[in-house]
């Protein structure tokens, strides 16, 4: 097989969307890594679209009591095992808040005094689609967390399988052994799928980690708080959120008003997305002269690849169409339509 040879800026459709941090020689994390198998191993995870990891932090400890509620969760009252960095297991409720109350000791100690909103801990879950093993999710897991934190912060962490999708969750203490404190910018987090998904591909689950823009989707995911409040709202338990009630106005002045023209950030999204599949496309064709039948195969999914991307989509114009559809069922079952049924 010929060396893979990419485009000229082609390593650009997978660059984080962030700036990577200049680290210090004591640093909490490490340094990032090649993905596992070079380019054109990721490039044929991708163009099959390989599952993606989740690598997500979803809160901090403020306090003792808060940090003890938190353990009481992940373990649900002491009936799932916490592990950790050694080994050791965790099996009780007693455990827990030993392990809560040792926390909450540490988070005081050191030389500069701890500021009132300093977090005692980190929550993260890491997760992978339905269908996978959910003991090598537990495995994986367990690497990753050796690797970014084993000999400078204590943690623990367990399985949940109460989801289709498995998930750990996994608990670190903010104030490390050396007295440094945990505080993961974006760039952390990137590096830190990465090092999930080859944790899994080393235990033979296929996963990837690639920026939402190599796969041609363009929305965030909603906020895990608005998420909460939306749920709430429409099981009829409070109002709708704020910045939903805003997003459908704007969406309502796009569907019935007229105001069709797009956004500066639109604009931006599209021009984003449409120079993503060009430089797929031209590295479709580069492969695709090849005299390699595996290469030429590869140019064929990738061309399929891209084709099957959706189209550039933003909150604004989803929620428009959702608005026009709604509009729609009204005026085929509203009373005019009533009285046309009855004639």
């Amino acid at each position: 097989m010929t060396d893979f040879q990419m485009v000229q800026g082609f390593e650009d459709v997978w660059r984080p969307p962030v700036r990577q941090r200049v680290v210090r020689p004591r640093t909490v994390l490490r340094l990032p890594q090649a993905p596992g198998g070079g380019a054109r191993a990721r490039l044929e995870r991708i163009a099959a679209r390989t599952p993606e990891v989740m690598v997500k932090v979803t809160g901090r400890t403020r306090g003792g009591a808060d940090l003890r509620a938190h353990l009481d969760y992940i373990s649900r009252n002491g009936q799932l095992e916490l592990e950790g960095p050694d080994g050791a297991l965790l099996v009780s409720r007693r455990d827990v808040a030993d392990l809560a109350d040792e926390w909450s000791a540490t988070a005081d100690l050191g030389i500069k005094p701890r500021r009132k909103d300093s977090p005692f801990s980190h929550s993260v879950i890491l997760s992978m689609p339905a269908g996978t093993n959910e003991i090598v999710v537990r495995d994986a897991a367990r690497s990753f967390a050796a690797d970014m934190f084993a000999g400078r912060h204590d943690y623990v962490f367990t399985l949940h399988t109460d989801t289709p999708r498995p998930h750990v969750h996994l608990a670190i203490c903010s104030r490390g052994y050396m007295g440094e404190r945990l505080n993961p910018k974006k760039a952390d987090l990137e590096h830190w799928r990465q090092t999930f998904a080859q944790a899994l591909r080393d235990r033979g689950v296929e996963a990837e980690a690639t920026p939402r823009r190599a796969r041609g989707v363009t929305r965030k995911a909603e906020r895990t708080p608005l998420r909460k409040i939306r749920d709430r709202h429409e099981a009829g338990g409070g109002p709708m959120a704020r910045v939903r009630r805003s997003a459908y106005r704007e969406a309502a002045a796009m569907a019935f008003q007229g105001q069709t023209d797009r956004t500066p950030w639109d604009q931006r999204i599209v021009a984003r997305q449409q120079a993503v599949r060009t430089l797929y496309l031209t590295q479709a064709q580069l492969l695709g002269r090849s005299r390699e039948p595996a290469d030429r195969a590869l140019a064929a999914k990738v061309e399929a690849f891209v084709r099957s991307m959706p189209h550039p989509d933003t909150q604004r114009l989803a929620l428009a169409r959702e608005l026009r559809a709604a509009n729609a069922r009204l005026g085929r079952n509203g009373p005019e339509a009533d009285k046309e049924r009855g004639r």
